[in-house]
């Protein structure tokens, strides 16, 4: 398939920050598609496998977790990217890393985080996704992380675009190996952004229904999910109303990459360079207006009736606790950190609560309930809800 010429190429990619040979004995592969399998092959994320999504430390084995739903968004961004023309692999590979900066428990995790680095700069997942990829995850010898394409890392940083007041781990990043933060990134970095809102924006109500938390007659209640409803019903007069669900699910997918590809295709006119969608001064992958206004009004709902729903609030709440009375832990007794990160701590802050963050950022929710549990002798309790 041709690539388009708005369409990063990797046989141009302005390259890794630490010079490393390229090709030889390990396959004939491009930039990003080594970046892609670099990324696969990372203990970051295999760690995924085991990190909160919307439901904290599920029982039940049929409800996302950020390795799924990673997967998830992938597969949507692939679809796209295809569609348009542009580099499968750099979509995928951002695809694939966007969430690697969830600390344990999701969003409750890093509340607690924030909260404890406060004075130390803060805590935000997006670039301590870029930290983890640059620096903290190293399978490699001669440098430090992954050593992953600047492409790569220009659309983690820029994941919800340009980025103007660069927190400290994004402007130290970004000191370190400069990423043009003031401008929009690639296609395939908004094309994977938007694919992560496609994702969630529908897969989370697949769950959402699943767990009793969600209700489908007010979902239907939105203009969206009653059109797509009413079309299916239609189609499905005798249809089982769990698999009708799973139909609705799969409808919007649709309709919300459809629009994108068409909105998109018209965002493109007279755009011949990559340089051009960088330029550009706003995202050329879109939403419709009419679509967009869909969107922000069913992802209104899921705020309200499932992530802020007073069930998950207080579980979110009992794990921010976990996490910000395991930071103090560590911080007035380093000795129970792991020897490795024991040894490596640094005596001066903000480096030193830094480190701290960092060993607890990396945790899924079950290394975290059971450090939990060694330490102050006895486990969580109320962390699932589901």
């Amino acid at each position: 398939m041709p690539r388009a010429l708005y369409a990063a190429d990797p046989a141009v990619s302005r390259g890794r920050e630490f010079r490393q040979r390229e090709g030889g004995s390990r396959g004939p592969r491009t930039a990003f598609q080594r970046d892609r399998d670099r990324i696969i092959h990372s203990i970051a994320f295999r760690r995924l496998a085991g990190k909160t999504q919307v439901f904290i430390a599920p029982d039940g084995d049929h409800f996302r977790v950020r390795l799924t739903h990673s997967l998830e968004v992938a597969q949507i961004g692939r679809v796209i990217a295809r569609s348009l023309h542009l580099d499968e692999d750099l979509a995928e590979a951002l695809c694939l890393a966007h969430d690697i900066g969830h600390p344990p428990f999701g969003h409750a995790g890093e509340k607690a985080l924030d909260a404890a680095l406060e004075r130390q700069g803060g805590f935000d997942h997006n670039e301590q996704c870029l930290r983890t990829l640059m620096r903290l995850d190293s399978p490699y010898s001669g440098f430090p992380g992954l050593n992953l394409s600047w492409e790569v890392l220009e659309g983690i940083a820029k994941h919800n675009g340009p980025v103007a007041r660069p927190h400290w781990a994004l402007a130290e990043l970004d000191g370190a190996y400069p990423l043009e933060l003031e401008r929009w990134p690639s296609l395939e970095a908004q094309v994977a952004a938007l694919s992560d809102d496609i994702a969630y924006d529908n897969h989370d109500i697949d769950d959402g229904l699943r767990s009793g938390f969600l209700q489908l007659e007010p979902l239907l209640e939105l203009d969206l999910p009653a059109e797509t409803w009413r079309a299916i019903e239609r189609r499905f007069p005798n249809g089982r109303r769990d698999t009708l669900v799973r139909e609705l699910v799969r409808e919007q997918i649709g309709a919300m990459v459809n629009d994108l590809l068409e909105t998109t295709r018209a965002n493109l006119a007279g755009i011949d360079s990559i340089d051009a969608v960088r330029g550009a001064g706003r995202p050329l992958a879109a939403f419709s207006p009419a679509m967009a206004a869909q969107e922000r009004e069913l992802k209104a709902f899921l705020y309200k009736n499932l992530y802020y729903h007073e069930e998950q609030r207080a579980t979110a709440e009992r794990a921010r606790h976990v996490v910000a009375r395991l930071y103090a832990a560590y911080h007035q007794q380093p000795d129970l950190l792991p020897e490795g990160w024991a040894s490596a701590l640094p005596e001066e802050e903000p480096a030193r609560s830094r480190h701290i963050a960092d060993f607890i950022a990396g945790m899924t929710d079950r290394y975290a309930i059971e450090r939990y549990r060694q330490i102050y002798g006895r486990a969580p309790q109320g962390l699932s809800n589901v």
